[in-house]
């Protein structure tokens, strides 16, 4: 999605900075330097590893099990009528939530797109519906265009590579949706989705990480 790069999570920056948390010497905070480089390093490779594993499983696998992860959101959700939902354009084997982003409407809902506007700040996110153009936003990422009204979600529905029991949310290191939802005055509902071949023991969540409300897989919804 627009608020996704690669491999950022590079030694002496943060991987998930909340708001300007980046900007603050870790020496600070009382930060362990040593351990923010052996967590960055760490996750690199888990993301690497994580991301071949998805792309190897097969489409008709993948497909059966993005229905089941739709039936497990409408039970987490509830009634969408006349809540924003923020969504995401699927890439590199993500969960397809599409069809399911293009039907809220139908149900008295709206649906949204997250997108990058400026590397290293918080997401904004644009009102996007079925048949509206989309435009190559940063990464080349499908975003809604930019007269697309900026909105405030009710629900932020964001796609993991890896995710732990405890909700934390392993993605693909640009920290955008922590930073983002550190920075959120509204406390919306925010939901991680993936499969639960991407579980993984721990993300080894530092102080900039943010866990997500819950994490939803084909088998379980798993609420922190």
């Amino acid at each position: 999605m627009s608020g996704r790069d690669d491999d950022r999570d590079e030694g002496g920056s943060y991987a998930s900075p909340p708001c300007l948390m980046h900007e603050i010497d870790p020496a600070y905070m009382g930060l362990d330097v040593q351990q923010q480089q052996d967590v960055s390093r760490w996750r690199r490779s888990e993301r690497l590893r994580l991301i071949d594993a998805r792309l190897a499983m097969p489409v008709v696998e993948r497909t059966a099990h993005a229905d089941a992860i739709v039936s497990r959101l409408d039970e987490i959700i509830g009634g969408v009528e006349g809540k924003v939902v923020s969504a995401y354009w699927p890439m590199r084997g993500e969960p397809n939530l599409r069809i399911w982003l293009e039907a809220l409407e139908m149900r008295g809902g709206t649906g949204a797109l997250p997108v990058v506007e400026q590397k290293g700040a918080p997401l904004i996110f644009r009102l996007w519906r079925k048949g509206e153009p989309l435009e190559k936003g940063i990464w080349n990422i499908p975003v809604p265009s930019h007269r697309a009204a900026a909105v405030t979600p009710d629900v932020i529905i964001a796609p993991v590579v890896g995710f732990d029991r405890a909700c934390y949310r392993l993605g693909y290191g640009g920290g955008y949706f922590d930073r983002t939802l550190a920075c959120a005055t509204n406390h919306p509902l925010t939901v991680g989705v993936g499969y639960s071949a991407m579980e993984i023991p721990t993300i080894y969540p530092q102080t900039y990480d943010v866990a997500m409300d819950v994490v939803v897989t084909e088998r379980e919804a798993i609420r922190r």
